[in-house]
Formats: structure tokens, C-alpha cells, sequence
């Protein structure tokens, strides 16, 4: 089985990494080439076009920033869509709306190419240690094929039915971080505005019975402001805007994410999309954020 991968940003180059690691030969193929440079002196193969990517593969991995990027690579719009994808298997592991995901799931089913579903949860760090948490839905012959190369990117996986039912289920999983982080951001903010020493701050919270993995990383980039990213503010805007989607979809009350998703959004517009998504207490006021409407 030949395998490829395709998107190599903050979270692929760890993924993909990974794999190497692992034992697994793989073709690799970014739209900025020399992101694949540390995967060839793990023995990577470059791949010199998405073309030549699927050419080679049977099974291609797509860590990808959005709808558009996993469009485009697999060509869905383009003359060749039929050619480039039939009898292969396409593993989605982003984050995009889950009726995009099961349109697209439609469209290769019609033209010869099986697709899983794969999100993940996790950022850069359980993505570097090989302990995210995958979530798959698809063909269960898909699955099977899919399974052992999730095995050096995951610590657990669940299945999660049919698609789209894995980005339904990581939407729900990301609602609950975002809101997790973002009160963390509002805490320390307001313990700053306080005069409270956040450091110890930091000790109590990470000491008590709250405290998680998520929390204590965190906690510790807010109070020493380390914002470089391991799940950027743009991402996370724009999975926050999926999450408050399908809320309202559903006619769930949602306040929560509504408010943090107008805050991410204004964390973009003030410039801070590219730093972590701690990054957000940036876009507090001296006097704290009210949410819009």
C-alpha cells in the first residue's frame, strides 16, 4: 500500500513525521514546498504535484486548512476529478462542515475513490507526540484500510457511524475546548485587571481538581504570554463558526460559543490569527469584552 500525504502545516509536519517514524514509506506533497524538507531526511518521497501524489498513492492522507484546500487538492471541480481519485482511498483528518464533508463523501463514492472520515482532537503537541485522539466514520472496508495508519498518530480512536458523523462528533469536542480556553483567557485577563498574581494563579488552578492537560498548557502561555501557536486563532475562528453553525442548526441555546466565536473574529481582525489560541485574551479590552448582541 503506497501511501501519501497532503498538507504538511502545524499539524501535518508532526503527523506525517509520525508515519516516518513508524516505519511507513510515504509520498508527501505541500503547496509550499520546502515545508517537506525535514520529511525527506526521514526518508519522505516529494511528490512534485498533487497529480504525481495520487498517481503514486493508493490511500492519501489530506491535512488541509479548509473546504476550498481539500477541493482543490482533490480536484473535485476540475475536468480531472474522475481520473486523479478513482480506486484510491481519501482520509479527510481537518476540521470542515460536516455537509461539506458528506457531499464530497458523495461525489468520490460516484467516481471509484473511498473516503474516511478522521478528525482529530489535539494540537501541535499531541500531534508531535503521537497522542491525539482520532474520531472516523465511512466504509467499514475503508476504515480497516485507514486504521493502522492512524495507530503512530493516535493514542485512542472511535468510531463515530457514517459520515459525516466524525465532524459532527469533533465539532461537539471542539465546542467544550473553545470554551474552555477562552475562559482561561477571560480568568487570567481579569485576575491581571485585579492585581492578582497570575503565577500563582497558575499553581492553584493547575493543583486543583479543574485542572487538565489543556488547562495547564494553556495556563502556562497565558501567564508567560507565549503565543506561538499550536492551534492558531484563525483555526480556531473559524472552527468556532462551525461549532456555533451547527448549534443553531439544531436549535441548541448556545450563548457560550456564540460569544467566543465574535471574539476569535475579532481576534483576526485586530491581526492575531497567527498565534495561539490563547492569543485571544490580545483581543480583551483594559475593561474586559462584552459579546455582541
Amino acid at each position: 500500500m503506497n501511501v501519501g500525504f497532503a498538507g504538511l502545516g502545524t499539524m501535518g509536519l508532526p503527523m506525517a513525521a509520525n508515519l516516518l517514524r513508524a516505519g511507513r514509506a510515504l509520498h508527501v506533497w505541500n503547496r509550499t514546498p520546502t515545508r517537506s524538507t525535514p520529511l525527506l531526511e526521514l526518508g519522505a518521497t516529494r511528490a512534485e504535484s498533487v497529480d504525481a501524489l495520487f498517481r503514486a498513492c493508493d490511500v492519501v492522507l489530506l491535512m488541509l486548512a479548509d473546504e476550498a484546500a481539500v477541493d482543490a487538492v482533490v480536484g473535485r471541480h476540475a475536468p480531472g476529478f474522475g481520473a486523479r481519485i478513482g480506486g484510491r482511498t481519501i482520509v479527510h483528518l481537518g476540521t470542515t462542515a460536516p455537509a461539506h464533508s458528506a457531499s464530497l463523501a458523495r461525489e468520490l463514492g460516484a467516481r471509484g475513490a473511498r473516503y474516511v472520515e478522521a478528525p482529530v482532537s489535539g494540537s501541535r503537541i499531541q500531534a508531535e507526540r503521537g497522542e491525539l485522539v482520532g474520531m472516523l466514520a465511512g466504509d467499514e472496508a475503508a476504515l480497516e484500510t485507514v486504521l493502522p495508519l492512524l495507530a503512530p498518530l493516535c493514542r485512542r480512536t472511535f468510531h463515530c457511524g457514517g459520515v459525516p458523523g466524525a465532524l459532527r462528533m469533533k465539532l461537539a469536542v471542539n465546542h467544550y475546548l473553545i470554551a474552555l480556553v477562552t475562559a482561561l483567557a477571560e480568568t487570567v485577563h481579569a485576575a491581571r485587571a485585579s492585581g492578582i498574581d497570575t503565577a500563582l494563579l497558575r499553581e492553584i488552578l493547575d493543583a486543583g481538581p479543574m485542572a487538565s492537560e489543556v488547562s495547564r498548557i494553556k495556563l502556562a502561555k497565558l501567564v508567560h504570554e507565549d503565543f506561538s501557536p499550536q492551534a492558531a486563532v484563525r483555526d480556531v475562528a473559524t472552527i468556532a463558526e462551525l461549532v456555533l453553525a451547527q448549534a443553531d442548526d439544531a436549535g441548541a441555546q448556545a450563548p457560550l460559543i456564540r460569544a467566543c466565536a465574535a471574539l476569535y473574529r475579532r481576534a483576526c481582525d485586530d491581526g492575531l490569527g497567527s498565534e495561539d489560541m490563547a492569543g485571544v485574551i490580545r483581543a480583551l479590552g483594559p475593561w474586559g469584552w462584552r459579546a455582541e448582541g
